[in-house]
C-alpha cells in the first residue's frame, strides 16, 4: 500500500472543490468536509445527517482510538452542511451511493482518484489524504504541532510532522539549501 500525501497547494484544492461542486455536489461536501475536519474516513461516514444538521459543534467517539472528541465546525462546513442537509431525513447516512447506501470508504477513495483522473493530476491520494490535507495547512498556518498532535491523538510531536509530510519538507528543503 502506498503512502498518500496532503495536498499542499490551495490553489489545487481550489480547483478540486470547484470540479467536484461541478460534477457532484455530495463528493464536494465529503471533500471539502474532511480536509476541514481531520477527522478520518472512517469517522466522517458514519455520521447520520441528524448529527450535523442545524449543529456548530460535532461530538463522536472515534472508530480507531475509542476517544470522544468535540470538532467545532467553521463556517464553511456549516454553511455546505446546511445546504446539502435541507429536505433530508433525518435518520439517514449523511453520504450515501447511488444506491441509498451508505458509502464506504472503498467509494470515498474511488470519487477522490475519479476527480483527479478526470482533472489529470498525478498525485498520491486517498481518503487519509483529506486528514494530511487538513494536518499540513493546520500546521503552515498555526505552526503549533502540540494542538495539531492532541487534534491527531498521537503520541508525539514528530509523529505528527511525519504524519503530515513536514519533515520530509523540511529535509528536502535541506537538501536543497546545502552547497559545498
Amino acid at each position: 500500500m502506498t503512502a498518500v500525501e496532503p495536498i499542499r497547494s490551495k490553489n489545487l484544492i481550489k480547483s478540486i472543490e470547484e470540479t467536484l461542486k461541478a460534477t457532484n455536489f455530495r463528493d464536494y461536501v465529503l471533500f471539502c468536509f474532511g480536509i476541514n475536519s481531520g477527522l478520518r474516513i472512517s469517522d466522517i461516514l458514519k455520521l447520520d445527517v441528524k448529527d450535523v444538521r442545524n449543529k456548530k459543534i460535532l461530538r463522536l467517539k472515534e472508530i480507531k482510538t475509542g476517544k470522544y472528541k468535540t470538532l467545532p465546525f467553521n463556517k464553511k462546513i456549516r454553511h455546505i452542511l446546511q445546504i446539502y442537509t435541507q429536505n433530508r431525513n433525518l435518520n439517514e447516512p449523511l453520504f450515501v451511493t447511488k444506491f441509498n447506501n451508505r458509502m464506504d470508504r472503498i467509494t470515498a477513495y474511488r470519487l477522490l482518484n475519479r476527480v483527479c483522473d478526470l482533472m489529470k493530476l498525478d498525485i498520491k491520494i486517498g481518503t487519509h489524504t483529506l486528514r494530511k490535507t487538513f494536518g499540513y495547512h493546520f500546521y503552515k498556518q498555526y505552526k503549533d504541532i502540540v494542538i495539531l498532535q492532541k487534534i491527531f491523538n498521537h503520541t508525539n510531536p514528530s509523529v505528527t510532522l511525519r504524519y503530515i509530510g513536514i519533515e520530509q519538507d523540511e529535509v528536502y528543503k535541506s537538501y536543497e539549501n546545502f552547497i559545498l
